[in-house]
């Protein structure tokens, strides 16, 4: 049906599916398609990625797209397997449009569903696989309509408001070269300093699928927690509960309960660690009790900040044995998780479907893995690339999400040695940081200068007011940080030296 929504001095024509409803701050419309004429013509469109990595951000409707253009072994771990072409602006859950001035058009989903949201110089429309969510439409001040759109998300899938502390974590220093050894005296190390979780990251476990201490970790994983725990610092561990790799007992003998592909056997969901893995179907009881065993394991040990990774895989396309949608699936068991933890141990999500996560996890990833390096060499195209740079940009671009639960843009670094990044490009890191209210970084004691180690400690002890004043503009404790530059691609590194 043909409908007009009317903001007081502006109005916008659109085609619906039943009769909207008005409120304050925008217009409720009913689940189903809708296309919402614009009269801006070619103008800056806001794309949102469905998952932790995906590339979020401002593209003009007339120029190139900012979603995945290489392979689709990348496409399914980044985004979606949505192809996209340089004429097909589309994003996940909401998109917006900018007038000329200054105020934006937001179509945003409430919900699950995969919903979609796309733009050319004429309409802004959304769509859904499943119609299962309302639309939110408004038009105002763009800081404005993206709070009040995250503010109904949560109204509708709840808002967890535990917070998670300074962290350290051991992935961008020693990876997955990782034993309770050199963990032992990385804590020893930090000790004294204002860090409240202490999380080891992937390379613990035997191999990705199976959650036991692996052999590097002889004395097992709960000795761990207590050493890590006498130092004075909450346990943190990483897992990837929803993939399997080939070799994991789980997946050899056990493939009927991966989710299947159409040829019936188990669907490969992605790429890393030098092989294809899979999803593990959660609508199967026996997942689920294994799930259930798993992090009962776990939280037994003594961990009780977890960072689930990989977690996209939940909601991959493929056969369950039960027929919910995609998304569906993954919040079951997101929820079953958090209800097997309970409410006091803290959950990251990383590679996690951003809108299915909200009111389950209290912090996610928004953006990809931060690096040592300003950029990604080897993919230096590709916006979820490993890499300081995309690590600042995509985070940036998701701050309206700090409405929705505790957003991360991962790790910062103080340390010069064993380090491509310059003074300036760790000072964006520790400002994004700040501006974004999460603190991590994964600099040894052993690797940083005394400057280095009492620049870190005064960092991590500050607790400062932030203001959110323009797209990437934002005031803290009356300094301003303007991240435009950054954000935009108007920033251009120093060249520097490789230090220790």
């Amino acid at each position: 049906m043909q409908f007009t929504f009317d903001f007081g001095d502006a109005t916008f024509a659109a085609n619906v599916t039943a009769p909207p409803v008005r409120t304050d701050t925008g217009w409720i419309v009913p689940a189903g398609p809708l296309a919402v004429l614009h009269p801006f013509g070619d103008t800056e469109f806001y794309r949102h990625g469905w998952n932790s990595w995906s590339p979020s951000g401002w593209a003009r409707t007339d120029g190139e797209t900012i979603g995945i253009k290489d392979s689709p072994e990348r496409l399914l771990t980044a985004d979606d397997a949505a192809v996209e072409t340089p004429h097909a602006h589309s994003g996940s859950a909401v998109g917006a449009v900018a007038a000329p001035d200054g105020r934006v058009l937001l179509v945003g989903s409430l919900g699950l569903g995969t919903p979609r949201v796309g733009a050319d110089r004429d309409v802004l429309w959304g769509r859904s696989e499943q119609d299962l969510a309302e639309w939110f439409v408004a038009f105002g001040p763009e800081l404005e309509v993206f709070a009040d759109y995250a503010r109904l998300v949560s109204e509708r899938l709840g808002r967890r408001t535990r917070r998670a502390g300074t962290v350290w974590s051991s992935w961008y220093s020693f990876f997955e070269s990782i034993d309770e050894g050199l963990v032992a005296r990385t804590v020893a190390d930090l000790e004294g300093q204002p860090v409240d979780v202490f999380q080891i990251d992937d390379g613990w476990e035997p191999i990705v699928g199976d959650w036991t201490a692996g052999p590097d970790f002889p004395s097992g994983m709960q000795a761990t927690a207590e050493g890590i725990a006498a130092r004075g610092f909450r346990p943190g561990l990483w897992l990837a509960p929803l993939i399997a790799l080939p070799g994991s007992e789980i997946a050899r003998t056990r493939p009927d309960l991966m989710v299947q592909g159409d040829d019936g056997r188990p669907l490969v969901a992605g790429h890393n660690w030098g092989s294809h893995y899979y999803a593990l179907d959660t609508t199967q009881q026996e997942v689920r009790d294994h799930l259930r065993e798993v992090f009962e394991r776990v939280t037994g040990w003594g961990f009780s900040y977890l960072k689930l990774d990989f977690m996209y895989a939940g909601a991959v396309t493929g056969r369950r044995s039960a027929d919910v949608h995609r998304e569906v699936a993954y919040r079951d068991a997101l929820q079953h998780i958090r209800d097997v933890v309970g409410d006091d141990t803290y959950l990251l999500g990383c590679g996690v479907p951003m809108i299915p996560s909200v009111g389950v996890l209290d912090g996610a990833r928004v953006g990809p893995d931060t690096a040592a390096v300003w950029d990604n060499a080897e993919r230096p195209r590709d916006p979820s690339g490993a890499g300081a740079l995309n690590s600042i940009v995509q985070s940036v671009n998701r701050a309206w999400m700090k409405g929705l639960y505790e957003v991360d843009p991962d790790s910062v670094y103080f340390r010069s040695a064993r380090s491509l990044l310059g003074e300036p490009e760790r000072e964006l890191l520790r400002d994004t940081a700040a501006v974004l209210e999460f603190r991590s970084t994964s600099d040894p004691m052993a690797w940083l200068t005394e400057a280095e180690r009492e620049e870190l400690a005064a960092w991590l002890s500050e607790k400062p007011t932030v203001e959110h004043v323009g797209r990437h503009r934002f005031v803290v404790d009356g300094r301003e940080v303007d991240l435009t530059a950054v954000v935009t691609g108007g920033y251009e590194p120093e060249p520097t030296a490789v230090a220790g």
